[in-house]
């Protein structure tokens, strides 16, 4: 069984969809402790707010759950950037699974070649440094699916980077847990392959 965290985020469909459409099967949309202790795979999407977001799981009492779980959990979007320690939005203290922190795209933020990016990153851009089983059969520099203003700092957890201007976390990886700021589930074939990979994990 599979369970979605159902922390009052938005993109909950979209995840679901995505699921479904790779052929997986008992899905659980579920914010019930014993349910998601129970899941085979726990997924943490969430599009917002972090600080937003930070409560939402606190009030379910989530933010002392998931970082307890020994199955695979993969966090998308925001629901990554609350395994994080700390995110500059909201100066939110997060679950701290991965040790480092979120930060915001400066309005500055410019190309190598001087050209002036937009803040939020919205559009495809490239993984680099590709480096666990989550990108299994994932060419090194293939484009997924960014919508952000807010972006994990690079750390030994890091398991995929992208350059925005700034070089970033795209994916982070520790023990059982896992993170993609990018949306897998708006990332085409690419990203039905990274969560079939997330699936086949034990």
């Amino acid at each position: 069984m599979i369970a979605i965290v159902d922390y009052n985020t938005g993109n909950i469909c979209s995840v679901l969809n995505a699921l479904q459409r790779i052929g997986a099967e008992d899905i659980r949309l579920t914010d019930d402790k014993r349910i998601i202790r129970e899941a085979s795979h726990v997924l943490l999407p969430g599009v917002g707010n972090a600080s937003v977001a930070m409560e939402e799981l606190k009030k379910r009492e989530l933010n002392t759950l998931i970082p307890s779980l020994t199955q695979p959990v993969l966090g998308i979007c925001i629901g990554a950037q609350l395994m994080c320690r700390s995110s500059e939005e909201g100066n939110t203290e997060c679950m701290g699974i991965f040790p480092t922190r979120v930060r915001r795209f400066p309005d500055s933020v410019q190309s190598p070649d001087a050209q002036q990016l937009k803040v939020p990153h919205m559009g495809w851009n490239q993984i680099a440094g590709l480096r666990s089983p989550l990108f299994a059969g994932i060419s090194e520099g293939a484009y997924v699916y960014y919508v952000h203003s807010y972006f994990p700092e690079l750390c030994d957890c890091t398991i995929a980077s992208t350059d925005y201007g700034i070089n970033f976390s795209g994916a982070l990886g520790k023990d059982n847990f896992f993170g993609t700021q990018f949306h897998p589930e708006k990332s085409g074939s690419v990203g039905e392959q990274i969560l079939r990979n997330f699936l086949a994990l034990k």
